[in-house]
C-alpha cells in the first residue's frame, strides 16, 4: 500500500506558463484593508483537489483567462506602500497567474487511500515559485496534475492578503462555472473594494482585543510567541485526522444541558480545544487560547456587499488556565466559545480595524490553537464539468488547525492538525473517548487498555 512519504515526483513536460486575463482589466492600485494586510495572513491558502476525471487543460486555461477579468487583483502584484513599508497593496497589473502541468504515476484511488493525512513531499504537488520573497510570488499560483489513470490533481495557492476562505471559494466556483460554460455570466459578482472595511480617522479603538499584542517593530520579544508556538513549529510533527459524522457532533451536542444549545461549530471547536491542551500536558497553571474566524460580513455596519472576497473575519478568543479547560467540563467551554463571538459586535469589529492601523501590533499565537472552518464554505462542491471531487482539503497540514468537509458525508466534519510526533496517538484517543465510551463493541475497551499501557511504556 502506497505511503504518502512515498510519492513520486511529478514529470513537467513544459515550463509554468502565466495565465492573465483575456480581456483589458483595470490598470491601477487596490488598497487591502487592516484585515487583508495583517502579518498573521501573510501566507498562501492552499487547496488540493482530487478528481477521477481530467478536465481539458486548454478549457482550463481558458476558463482561468476568463475569471481572471472578473478578479483581476489575482492577475495583479503585491507591493508595499511608498509611503509606508510595512503596508501592503496590490498593484493589479494584469501580470497573471503561474500555471504548471504535470504528470504523476499513481491513481487517484491509490492517492485517496493516503490523503486524509498530507504529507509534506506532497508538496510537490504544487509548482515551487523560485522567488526572494514572499511580495515576489504571484498571488496565485496552480498546478493541474495528470493522473495514469485518467484521473487529475488540481492544486491551487491563493495568497490570504486578498482573499479569505469564503472568497477563495467564490472565486474557485466561479473559475469552474466559466469552465463549463464561458460565455455565461457569473451568479456572484466579485467586489473588489477593500474601502468599504477602512479605519475610522481618527482611529478609535476601545480596547485591546485579546488575540493581540503590541509589539514593537524595531524590538525583539522573547516573550512574544512563547515557547508553546515555537516549540511546536520546531518539533517533528505528524497530522491527525478525525472525522466526526453527523450523530457523533450530536452525541457531542447532548453532552450540554438543554440550556446550552451550541453550533456544531461551537462544540467541535471546545472539544478540539480540550483535546489538545490535554494532549500536550502543560502546566496547570499557563494561560491557553482558542482562536477562531468569525465571518464579520453581516456583523459589520452597513454590512459588506455581496461578492466581497477580500478578509471577512476576526478572529474570536477564548482564553482561560489550562486546570479550567482540562478539569472542566464540554458544556463551560462551550460557553466560553459563545461569549467569544458574542463580544464581536459592529463596534468591537470597527475598534479592531482601528486596533489595525498601529502595525506594531500582531496576533498573540503564543499559546494558542488556531481553528479555520473550510467545513461551510462549499468547497467539495467545486465542479469544473467532470464531476465533484473524491477528495479536496489542504495540501499540507499544518499546526493550525482545520475544519475540512468530509466528501460524501452529509454534516460530517474531518478534523485535522498536526502535532509532535508523541503526542498525536493521545490526540486522536481524546477525541474519539467521547463517542466511544458508549460503543458495545469491545474493541473500544481493548483500545483503552492498549493506550494506557503506551503511556506506561512511554513512562
Amino acid at each position: 500500500m502506497l505511503c504518502s512519504i512515498d510519492l513520486p515526483d511529478c514529470v513537467y513536460s513544459k515550463e509554468p506558463i502565466f495565465i492573465t486575463p483575456i480581456s483589458p482589466t483595470p490598470n491601477h492600485t487596490l488598497y487591502l484593508s487592516n484585515l487583508d494586510d495583517q502579518k498573521f495572513l501573510r501566507f498562501y491558502i492552499k487547496y488540493l483537489y482530487l478528481f477521477t476525471k481530467s478536465i481539458n487543460l486548454e478549457k482550463l486555461k481558458y476558463s482561468l483567462s476568463r475569471v481572471l477579468v472578473d478578479y483581476y487583483p489575482l492577475a495583479g502584484r503585491l507591493r508595499t506602500c511608498p509611503e509606508n513599508d510595512h503596508k501592503l497593496q496590490v498593484d493589479c497589473n494584469g501580470k497573471g497567474a503561474v500555471f504548471a502541468e504535470a504528470f504523476l504515476d499513481l491513481t487517484a484511488d491509490e492517492l485517496l487511500v493516503v490523503s486524509n493525512k498530507p504529507d509534506k513531499s506532497w508538496r510537490k504537488l504544487l509548482y515551487k515559485v523560485e522567488a526572494q520573497s514572499f511580495l515576489d510570488i504571484p498571488p496565485l499560483v496552480v498546478q493541474v496534475t495528470n493522473l495514469r489513470c485518467g484521473g487529475m490533481i488540481l492544486c491551487t495557492a491563493i495568497n490570504h492578503c486578498l482573499c479569505d476562505g469564503i472568497g477563495t471559494a467564490q472565486f474557485l466556483h466561479a473559475w469552474a462555472h466559466f469552465t463549463k460554460d464561458p460565455t455565461s455570466n457569473l451568479p456572484i459578482t466579485p467586489f473588489n473594494s477593500r474601502h468599504v472595511l477602512k479605519p475610522r480617522d481618527p482611529p478609535q479603538t476601545t480596547s485591546i482585543h485579546p488575540a493581540f499584542t503590541k509589539i514593537p517593530l524595531d524590538q525583539q520579544n522573547p516573550q512574544f510567541d512563547l515557547d508553546l508556538h515555537r516549540y511546536l513549529q520546531s518539533q517533528p510533527i505528524s497530522p491527525a485526522s478525525i472525522t466526526f459524522s453527523q450523530s457523533q457532533i450530536l452525541h457531542l451536542k447532548r453532552q450540554c444541558s438543554p440550556s446550552v444549545k451550541p453550533t456544531s461549530f461551537e462544540v467541535l471547536a471546545s472539544h478540539t480545544w480540550r483535546c489538545w491542551v490535554k494532549s500536550l500536558d502543560l502546566s496547570s497553571s499557563v494561560n491557553v487560547r482558542l482562536l477562531f474566524s468569525v465571518n464579520i460580513r453581516k456583523t459589520v455596519k452597513p454590512e459588506l456587499p455581496q461578492g466581497y472576497y477580500g478578509n471577512g473575519f476576526v478572529l474570536g478568543c477564548v482564553e482561560a488556565p489550562v486546570k479550567q479547560v482540562v478539569n472542566g467540563n464540554l458544556q463551560d467551554t462551550v460557553k466560553l466559545v459563545q461569549h467569544a463571538k458574542s463580544e464581536l459586535t459592529n463596534d468591537a469589529v470597527k475598534s479592531i480595524v482601528d486596533l489595525l492601523e498601529d502595525k506594531t501590533v500582531k496576533t498573540d499565537l503564543s499559546t494558542s490553537l488556531v481553528i479555520s472552518q473550510w467545513s461551510r464554505l462549499n468547497l467539495e462542491e467545486v465542479n469544473f464539468g467532470e464531476g465533484k471531487p473524491i477528495q479536496m482539503g489542504p495540501l499540507t497540514s499544518d499546526i493550525y488547525c482545520l475544519f475540512l468537509p468530509s466528501v460524501g458525508e452529509i454534516d460530517a466534519v474531518r478534523v485535522l492538525v498536526s502535532l509532535p510526533e508523541n503526542v498525536v496517538k493521545k490526540f486522536e484517543y481524546y477525541m474519539k473517548e467521547l463517542w466511544e465510551v458508549n460503543d458495545v463493541n469491545g474493541d473500544i475497551i481493548k483500545g483503552h487498555l492498549q493506550f494506557e499501557n503506551h503511556k506506561m511504556i512511554s513512562a
